[in-house]
């Protein structure tokens, strides 16, 4: 039987456990969010279906979850195969690849088969996370270097060919404001877990780039202003274009 854990957490809940859950969502929200926007504009879609999945996943599965301390939301390891699916069929390929996928689970859910990850061998999960972690990789070259380039292709040597061709419009303030965020990312940690790095790089590039007045693309000047409320549910036909 079907039993979230939120309905259960909230027997003796405290009001020190939610200064807690307060704190730590605080933080996960503000990490979350962009990180959202950015795996939706990876995947080839624009930023705001990023936030509207962040927030609407990320409630369904506190609400109806297992886990008191479960966090969800959209997941790094399916950006290659939403960028080719929208490459190639489009977002209305997206939504029905989407429905038959959740069918497919719940289905597998019910057939118990997730005991059977038990029997896969740790090389090959090694190997298909490695993978999966290079092929992210690759999609962030054009943004991290600031390449002019109007389409990347959804193939992966497709990807690095067009990056080499292009290579030589690499924008340095782009190129030095993404190196500093990672830089800020590697090493925060070594200085404190207290505060995310990610929320520090963040605000202290976007603090610089401002103040200098960097010549780099931002989600507003390249997708226009993010709307401020979810939009309406609607049904209509859905049309794959071949």
């Amino acid at each position: 039987m079907l039993k979230p854990k939120l309905f259960t957490t909230l027997k003796g809940y405290t009001s020190k456990q939610f200064l807690a859950d307060l704190s730590a969502g605080t933080i996960v929200g503000i990490v979350a969010l962009p990180l959202a926007i950015a795996f939706g504009i990876a995947s080839g879609v624009t930023p705001e279906k990023g936030l509207i999945t962040a927030i609407i996943a990320g409630f369904i599965i506190s609400f109806l979850g297992g886990s008191r301390v479960q966090i969800g939301g959209p997941t790094g390891a399916f950006i290659v195969i939403v960028y080719g699916i929208v490459q190639q069929f489009g977002v209305n390929g997206l939504i029905i690849a989407t429905i038959m996928a959740g069918i497919i689970l719940v289905v597998m859910g019910f057939a118990r088969f997730g005991s059977v990850i038990k029997f896969i061998p740790h090389p090959v999960v090694v190997g298909f996370t490695s993978g999966i972690a290079l092929l992210i990789f690759s999609t962030q070259i054009k943004d991290f270097f600031g390449l002019s380039i109007d389409k990347v292709p959804s193939e992966f040597f497709d990807k690095w060919i067009e990056y080499s061709i292009n290579f030589a419009s690499i924008n340095y303030y782009s190129f030095g404001t993404a190196a500093l965020a990672l830089f800020i990312i590697l090493i925060f940690p070594k200085i404190t877990h207290k505060v995310p790095g990610s929320i520090v790089a963040l605000v202290l590039t976007t603090a610089i780039a401002q103040v200098f007045n960097f010549p780099l693309e931002t989600i507003g000047s390249k997708f226009g202003e993010l709307p401020s409320a979810l939009p309406s549910p609607f049904f209509h036909k859905l049309i794959l274009q071949q």
